[in-house]
């Protein structure tokens, strides 16, 4: 049981991380986006920011369940 917990769980935490760095180095909306037409309050309507932000969530929370799976890997 254990050994199908780190076969899952240990190769889902590194694609989720190294998923998780290109998010934050390839998707964030550049100098040349119109982001800044945005007011701050209404920023998340824009459609790069809005999909920037989705993919960061996702990728962040595949890293923290694969982490925590690795984990209860260890306890156990």
């Amino acid at each position: 049981m254990i050994l199908i917990i780190y076969l899952i769980a240990g190769p889902m935490f590194l694609i989720s991380i190294g998923a998780h760095i290109w998010v934050k180095v390839r998707m964030r909306p550049g100098a040349e986006s119109d982001l800044e037409e945005y007011h701050y309050e209404f920023e998340d309507h824009h459609p790069g920011y809005a999909r920037y932000e989705k993919w960061s969530r996702i990728t962040f929370v595949a890293a923290v369940i694969s982490a925590l799976c690795l984990f209860i890997g260890l306890v156990f």
